[in-house]
């Protein structure tokens, strides 16, 4: 459980944000409103004390509560528009980063106009990491892919290739740059008139700006914090999953046995037949070699972490 006082005047943020991702609101003494999902509930009381109570608890403070509530909107900030005014933008987000085995895919999505995010809501969008069934992801995917009409773009840096980009960029930040640069550039192809894009800070602001092109560089680019909360980036983190999981299944049939999703112990015994079937070369076919799991399937000594220090 989790209580605070709603600073003044974010009541009607917090309202809409709870309509917006389909909450169900009644009555409760002594409050201006209850709504609940699932197994969550928030109540408002007339004091301003907010009580957040249940299993989503943290879930719901770090997706709705502090982005979309506490939070000011990311288009509007130091701009003209008014806050509650719908900006047409686009989103972007990544999967298979920390994955040992498969793909890392980005993907971009345009978001037009307020119907448009509203049918995305509809149809279940929201960050993938909140979606716990591969199933209901996919469909999630697919009923995101007819809504947008062709209005995103997906990027798939298969293991191979990832590898060699990991040696020649030295970075998975720079690398995650790129995709998301590519996978954005690849959407303003097909939807030229965006002005405005939104992607999750996992770096220096400067690595996504510097890996964009020509049309790239034209548009307003926000990177923010748990930039999930946001639609389009979350719409982008479905389709990117789904990508995801659609090329770990085919390196699954290509290696003649399932190929688990993480990077944890589970990796290890399917990781060590691949690399006794054709020792680094062959398993890089399937994973992302700079993984410590890597040296534990070879049988080799990792390097020692590095020590990092904060000034």
């Amino acid at each position: 459980m989790c209580v605070i006082m709603l600073p003044a005047g974010r009541e009607a943020a917090l309202h809409s944000a709870l309509e917006k991702h389909l909450w169900e609101f009644s009555q409760h003494p002594y409050a201006k409103f209850k709504a609940s999902k699932e197994k969550t509930s928030v109540i408002l009381y007339n004091s301003g004390k907010l009580v957040i109570q249940g299993k989503g608890t943290k879930d719901f403070i770090e997706f709705i509560l502090e982005p979309e509530v506490l939070c000011a909107c990311p288009f509007t900030e130091d701009r003209s528009a008014p806050a509650q005014e719908f900006i047409p933008h686009a989103g972007m987000d990544e999967s298979g980063k920390g994955d040992f085995f498969g793909p890392l895919v980005a993907s971009a999505v345009f978001i037009p106009d307020k119907e448009t995010e509203n049918a995305l809501i509809q149809a279940g969008v929201c960050d993938c990491k909140l979606i716990k069934s591969d199933s209901k992801l996919r469909a999630i995917a697919s009923r995101s892919a007819m809504i947008l009409q062709g209005k995103f773009a997906t990027v798939c840096i298969g293991p191979e290739a990832y590898n060699q980009m990991y040696r020649s960029f030295k970075s998975i930040n720079t690398l995650l740059a790129w995709a998301h640069a590519r996978a954005l550039e690849n959407l303003l192809e097909k939807v030229p008139q965006c002005k405005e894009a939104i992607a999750d800070k996992f770096g220096d602001d400067a690595l996504i700006r510097n890996a964009l092109g020509e049309r790239g560089k034209r548009i307003h680019l926000v990177q923010k914090v748990r930039a999930e909360s946001d639609i389009a980036v979350a719409a982008a983190s479905i389709l990117a999953r789904a990508g995801f999981l659609r090329k770990l299944e085919e390196l699954s049939e290509n290696a003649g046995f399932p190929l688990p999703k993480g990077g944890g112990e589970q990796t290890d015994v399917p990781a060590a037949k691949l690399a006794v079937s054709g020792g680094r070369e062959y398993l890089g076919k399937f994973a992302k070699l700079h993984f410590r799991n890597t040296y534990k399937a070879l049988g080799e000594e990792p390097p020692p972490k590095t020590a990092w220090h904060k000034f």
